[in-house]
């Protein structure tokens, strides 16, 4: 069974708006509905679970029932106060409907609107065949590392990449990786291959798409008006 997550519970302070980024429109059509909208024609997924701030719950049920009134495989459930405990939040909610069977959990930023059905498709096979999967893009700036504004370490860019979403897991893994984790690695937890990364196990990494940004600051807002055509 496949199941995908759809991380929503933030509140996007970066944007600096009065409600979670989400639910801000384009072309009269809230950014969730967008991401949501590509889900939904991957038949294979069992469920779409959608996470949310707990005060918006009924909003983001509202927006499903308005935009996808006929797709019933949506489920919305409260998030997290962390990326990371909106994710768990969503794994034990998949643990108790998926009755002891073997799954793989695809989970997204909700804020990727412009993810591809071929980027989800890979992902899926991709999950299937290693057990765990991330996209990723190469970095095409110098990064640097500082202290109090000075340089102490330039890696080689060729070196370092940009992690994406949606990656993909076994759920049974996953859980069991991650509880065997110390409290001080679970808060340097910040998306899966981490968890991976500090249980020295491998995860297949495949090519992203530049197009697949993630929508964090007004200045992407923007971009993605200027991408759908507002």
């Amino acid at each position: 069974m496949v199941y995908a997550v759809l991380l929503s519970g933030g509140r996007g302070n970066r944007m600096g708006k009065d409600i979670p980024k989400q639910f801000i429109k384009i072309n009269n059509k809230p950014l969730l509905a967008y991401c949501i909208e590509k889900f939904t024609k991957i038949d294979e997924f069992k469920n779409i679970i959608i996470s949310s701030p707990e005060d918006y719950l009924n909003k983001t049920k509202k927006l499903v029932e308005e935009y996808f009134p006929h797709e019933n495989r949506i489920k919305v459930i409260i998030g997290g106060e962390t990326r990371q405990d909106t994710l768990m939040n969503s794994l034990k909610y998949i643990n108790k409907i998926k009755k002891n069977k073997k799954a793989i959990v695809i989970n997204h930023d909700a804020a990727r609107i412009f993810v591809s059905e071929d980027l989800i498709k890979n992902c899926i096979k991709y999950t299937k065949k290693y057990g765990a999967s991330s996209p990723i893009i190469p970095s095409t700036d110098v990064i640097i590392k500082t202290n109090k504004n000075k340089v102490t370490e330039i890696p080689n860019r060729y070196d370092l990449f940009h992690v994406q979403t949606p990656q993909g897991f076994e759920i049974n893994e996953y859980v069991d990786l991650y509880q065997k984790l110390s409290q001080k690695e679970i808060n340097s937890v910040h998306e899966i291959i981490r968890v991976y990364y500090l249980k020295n196990k491998e995860i297949h990494l495949f090519k992203g798409e530049k197009s697949n940004f993630k929508i964090t600051t007004p200045i992407d807002v923007k971009i993605a008006k200027a991408i759908i055509g507002e």
